[in-house]
């Protein structure tokens, strides 16, 4: 019997794993061939990402040593992966390594180069080579007859066979959920990832020059049947998965999307689960996409809304091989989602072709007027896409990172050294303050006060903020002073932010100090509730971490909350509100008493930079009632 162990690793910094999908495939496919299964037995290992090599090791070294490993790769673990290999090599140098995915597909030479340990390289889909492989292995056949794969021949040079096609009909894939060979719970019973994965399609239209989505399973869009995923919707709903998150490249064009859609909301009816679909928007919308805004609306399923435009800039969307939607199409596009209390944000990526510091900072504003929540993200080169293919045409200068196997761009054309450092301070702190919602409410209302731009505000915090001596301090300025190639540079901050009543006191303090020359005088007061009301609502780890002892534990429509009662001097709803993009006049004092809902569960999230799910625990608020100042006897 031929031991096959076949390895994921999850990018999210987190206590729970994430569910291994691209695995569950591959080990359903060998479970259910009628020859492999009596040859082979398979067998996942799923690692958090914040697994170390060593972790990986004594694991897989625990019980008996396999004879072939199978890694799903990518790069934020090639290099763990590449360590653990050459472990495995040290106690059976006989046994077999094999890499798949993205980040290895078609870059054989540089890989087995790289990672003498691997064997053989799996290019493109895996599903249906891993048998052929396997299969080859078992019989002592010739490598060279399994389409799809690269290895080294006898002399050690490196052979590739022929291209496989792509799977036409994805059904043939054996669900890993249905048939069990993916676990949904854990010792106590819970489910046991952080999401549940679905993957409805394959395949991707477009050909963005940053991204290898389109190329890497092919630019015809192929579906798994509607049947199929039903039922895997029931599965997980009855594991009480509460959101399901597709891996899907442009969700909510295609009418099967609507269709899923009604089955989810059918299967929630039954099971009061799943509670949330994230998945990546198409960014152009169609009508499906509103058909299926207005059904997600109307039964309460929440959901973060993409707007990836990448830039706003003609000169970078043009080095990118992208069109965006018309200006008045997003702009309407952010006012009907807003109207239906529905969460969106937006994409941006630093660092393309044809994009300076100005023109960036300029569509970062212009987009901030419409949605304030900004996913602005430095551009990383990718294997196999546009842009390592064109390299020295955009005069890319770029650095792998330490921890992972990407290239971190420095320098291109149109952008120097110095500019992208002063950027990526930008983005540290634009990702951290707006992107996971740490302040939310303070960039309309600053904008309705006196015109002040979102990326003014998060320079101005910046300032301060890096200027003080305090422990919080030394550690946001140490993080926004590292490499955006630290993932956990950006962790231990929001863990900070979300978790030390220190850090409200540094926005406070920034407030005091800097408020008078931001807006007009009959603002600041206002204002400086409007920021502590902020600060009230963002995520809460836990009733004891921040200081809201009497907060109480409820359960709201079957979920857990945590709930407590604030007074503000200043109806700070109704500021919410009103903000928009115009200067107005100032609100006059009207003490409310706000009620605070927060979901529970947040504490496994707090230094994750997931903030898809980190908007489902900013707090629910509603007002109670207007507090009035006790009667004075004369």
């Amino acid at each position: 019997m031929v031991r096959v162990k076949i390895i994921q690793q999850g990018v999210w910094h987190m206590s729970k794993e994430s569910m291994p999908l691209a695995a569950g495939y591959l080990a359903a496919m060998l479970r259910s061939d009628p020859e492999l299964s009596t040859r082979c037995q398979a067998e996942i290992l799923n690692y958090s990402g914040a697994t170390s090599p060593w972790e990986m090791a004594t694991r897989l070294l625990r019980s008996e040593v396999p004879d072939v490993l199978c890694f799903s790769v990518l790069g934020w673990n090639v290099r763990q992966f590449g360590a653990l290999a050459e472990t495995f090599k040290q106690v059976n140098p006989k046994g077999i390594v094999v890499f798949g995915g993205n980040h290895v597909s078609h870059q054989a030479e540089r890989t087995l180069r790289q990672w003498p340990e691997v064997d053989v390289i799996v290019n493109g889909e895996g599903e249906l080579t891993i048998v052929d492989l396997l299969s080859c292995i078992t019989d002592g056949g010739d490598l060279a007859k399994v389409e799809g794969i690269s290895y080294r021949d006898a002399r050690g040079s490196v052979r590739t066979t022929a291209e496989r096609a792509r799977i036409e009909d994805l059904d043939i894939i054996p669900s890993p959920i249905l048939s069990g060979v993916i676990p949904l719970h854990d010792d106590t019973g819970a489910f046991r990832y952080d999401v549940a994965l679905l993957e409805t399609n394959r395949g991707c239209p477009y050909h963005c020059s940053f991204c290898y989505w389109g190329g890497a399973v092919g630019q015809r869009v192929r579906s798994f049947s509607r049947e199929r995923l039903r039922a895997e919707l029931d599965v997980l709903a009855r594991a009480e998965a509460e959101t399901v998150v597709l891996c899907d490249a442009n969700f909510g064009i295609l009418r099967s999307d609507l269709e899923f859609v009604e089955d989810l909301v059918g299967v929630r009816r039954r099971y009061g689960y799943p509670r949330a679909l994230e998945t990546s928007w198409a960014k152009n919308k169609s009508h499906t996409f509103y058909e299926i805004v207005d059904i997600m609306r109307r039964e309460g399923i929440r959901s973060s809304f993409t707007l990836a435009l990448q830039t706003l800039s003609d000169n970078a969307l043009a080095t990118m091989n992208r069109r965006n939607m018309k200006i008045n199409a997003w702009q309407d596009l952010t006012e009907r989602l807003s109207a239906d209390g529905m969460d969106i944000y937006a994409e941006l990526i630093w660092g393309a072709p044809g994009e300076t510091p100005e023109s960036f900072l300029e569509g970062y504003d212009a987009l901030a007027q419409h949605v304030s929540r900004i996913a602005a993200y430095p551009l990383i080169l990718l294997p196999n896409t546009d842009y390592v293919e064109r390299k020295s045409l955009y005069g890319f200068v770029t650095v792998r990172g330490d921890r992972d196997d990407f290239e971190y761009v420095l320098a291109n054309k149109d952008m120097t050294l110095q500019q992208n450092l002063e950027m990526q301070r930008f983005l540290f702190w634009a990702r951290l303050l707006a992107e996971n919602l740490v302040l939310r409410r303070v960039f309309p209302a600053l904008r309705a006060a006196g015109g002040v731009r979102q990326s003014q505000v998060i320079l101005s915090v910046a300032d301060h903020i890096e200027a003080q001596p305090t422990v919080g301090a030394r550690l946001l300025r140490g993080a926004a002073a590292g490499s955006t190639a630290d993932p956990d540079s950006l962790s231990s901050a929001l863990e900070f932010c979300f978790t030390s009543a220190e850090f409200d006191e540094l926005v406070t303090g920034w407030w005091k100090a800097n408020g008078p020359s931001l807006v007009a005088v009959p603002w600041i007061e206002p204002l400086a509730e409007l920021i502590r009301f902020d600060l009230d609502s963002r995520p809460l780890p836990d009733v004891a971490t921040r200081g809201p002892y009497d907060a109480l534990t409820e359960v709201r429509d079957g979920e857990e909350v945590l709930v407590a009662e604030r007074d503000y001097a200043y109806d700070v709803l109704g500021m919410c509100h009103s903000a928009g993009s115009r200067p107005g006049a100032a609100p006059r004092r009207s003490p409310t008493r706000v009620e605070l809902c927060w979901k529970a569960g947040f504490a496994e999230l707090a230094a994750s930079t997931n903030h898809e799910e980190t908007a489902h625990y900013v707090a629910r608020s509603r007002r109670l009632a207007d507090v009035r100042k006790p009667t004075v006897a004369h």
